[in-house]
């Protein structure tokens, strides 16, 4: 039996909001794979129907007692450019359920055919854009990330046209909420400041409860949405990912990872790094995303004005304050990250000092990133630098310098050895989304229908901080030949 608890609080909010409409139906689903795992923690029994029957659920076709379909309203800067209409154009929030730790998570349809905000676009998602937002957004979770999940993938049996006729296919993800700072310009954009506060309202009691009975609320609600982000995107750097689109209309008020279109994980360390085909300018690459980070929350500043004081040059003192923070707490957080990534678990001065030297000798050495970072628990029990960081980052008298100043200092900390090579095992992991699989994996599915070689990657990806790059093929580095230097948009 199932014991989903339905509890739908956005479409209890006024039709200003969303767009109520039922998914378009498809000919023929298929389910690729249900996440058990998920399923069973958002009170789904994964055994209580058959594959055809959830993949008639996941596809559209059939509603779940207790849905109540509609495709949200949003507004979205992308790439700089302000456009005031966005809206869900080929995903439907279906339901939001209470999950078995008391959670409420939002259940919604990518590629579930076209809506009133679809903009003569088909509505339709093909199946390798949904098997990359699966792959990594698990991937994510496993490592610890803020991100939304991957419930179920589906094919639909019918073609959608891009470049070429691709597969159809459909994602079915989890979030904690499905607002985002673009949410927010929607109603601002038409000066409708009722809606704005509803909307900031509506928020705090569902995702900042603590929250709720305080004066200064909604600047307390900007604070809390710049610090969620500030964790979020320097967790990211410490895995090496790049968003690629962090357009304001994929930035999540609840802090989570969401809309992964022509993401990816660096290689070789570069600060530069950008893989997305239409970012040309940069704008998005890996040593930008906190300044977009940045950018992006001051847009969201600009819609609560009116609400943090009826004194526009009060509000607007509040609201720079809070945004003019926000880099140097994050970059406080980042040093966090890379402490962690290095063993550190105290703040000490000249920590920055070891974290920037090691990756500016990453990066004169084009080292892997996530290797490098991995290699570190093998040197914590022979006094020398092991052959996996020397593969990396070369036995240069800098690099020797830098080995025995961060060796002494994680010691110094009176930890023994064992116990710091345990920590460092267990916070670097060997395996990611490299892209070079990940692209394997999609074109398998796409030009020969074999979803095997997904099924086996997100089974391998489960288990991060257990792999080798010996014993798992998945978690060596790419051959030349076999770089990805580009990805691309699923629409």
């Amino acid at each position: 039996m199932e014991s989903v608890e339905f509890d739908n609080s956005y479409a209890r909010l006024s039709d200003r909001f969303f767009v109520r409409q039922p998914p378009v139906t498809v000919t023929a689903p298929k389910l690729i794979r249900l996440n058990s795992e998920l399923a069973e923690s958002l009170g789904f029994n994964p055994g209580s129907r058959s594959p055809a029957e959830w993949a008639e659920v996941f596809a559209g076709n059939v509603l779940l007692d207790g849905s109540d379909p509609l495709a949200m309203a949003y507004a979205g800067h992308q790439f700089g450019s302000f456009v005031p209409q966005l809206g869900d154009g080929r995903a439907l929030l279906l339901a939001e359920v209470i999950d078995r730790s008391g959670i409420r998570c939002d259940i919604q349809l990518k590629g579930s055919g076209p809506t009133a905000f679809s903009r003569n676009g088909d509505g339709r998602a093909a199946v390798g854009a949904v098997l990359r937002e699966y792959v990594v957004s698990e991937a994510m979770h496993v490592l610890g990330i803020p991100t939304t999940r991957a419930l179920a993938a589906v094919t639909t049996g019918e073609p959608v046209y891009r470049e070429t006729k691709l597969p159809g296919a459909i994602l079915t993800r989890v979030a904690r909420s499905h607002v985002r700072v673009g949410t927010f310009q929607f109603f601002a954009a038409r000066d409708n400041w009722q809606a704005v506060r509803q909307l900031a309202d509506y928020v705090v009691w569902r995702n900042y409860p603590d929250l709720l009975d305080r004066p200064k609320r909604y600047a307390e609600l900007l604070q809390a949405v710049c610090e969620r982000q500030a964790r979020l995107v320097s967790s990211w750097l410490g895995v090496g990912f790049i968003h690629g689109v962090m357009n304001t209309d994929n930035m999540s008020i609840a802090g989570e990872t969401i809309d992964y279109g022509p993401c990816a994980f660096m290689d070789n360390y570069d600060p530069a790094t950008v893989f997305s085909s239409i970012d040309h300018s940069g704008r998005y690459r890996y040593d930008n995303q906190l300044r977009i980070a940045q950018w992006n929350l001051a847009r969201l500043a600009e819609t609560l004005l009116p609400l943090l004081d009826d004194d526009q040059e009060q509000a607007i003192k509040q609201a720079t304050e809070i945004i003019e923070a926000f880099l140097p707490h994050a970059e406080e957080c980042r040093l966090d990250v890379m402490r962690r990534k290095l063993g550190f678990k105290e703040s000490r001065p000249g920590d920055n000092e070891l974290v920037e030297s090691l990756l500016t000798l990453m990066h004169e050495a084009q080292a892997d990133f996530t290797l490098t970072f991995r290699s570190l628990w093998k040197a914590m029990v022979p006094a020398e630098p092991p052959s996996e960081l020397t593969d990396q980052v070369g036995t240069s008298g800098k690099m020797v310098e830098w080995f025995k100043s961060w060796r002494q200092r994680v010691l110094s900390e009176g930890v023994s050895s064992q116990e710091a090579a345990e920590r460092l095992r267990t916070t670097n992991p060997a395996l990611i989304p490299r892209n070079h699989h990940v692209e394997r994996v999609l074109s398998a599915a796409v030009t020969k229908g074999d979803s095997a070689p997904f099924h086996h990657l997100v089974e391998q990806l489960a288990k991060p901080f257990e792999a080798s790059a010996d014993t798992v093929p998945e978690a060596a580095p790419p051959r030349p030949e076999q770089r990805v230097t580009q990805t691309f948009c699923g629409t």
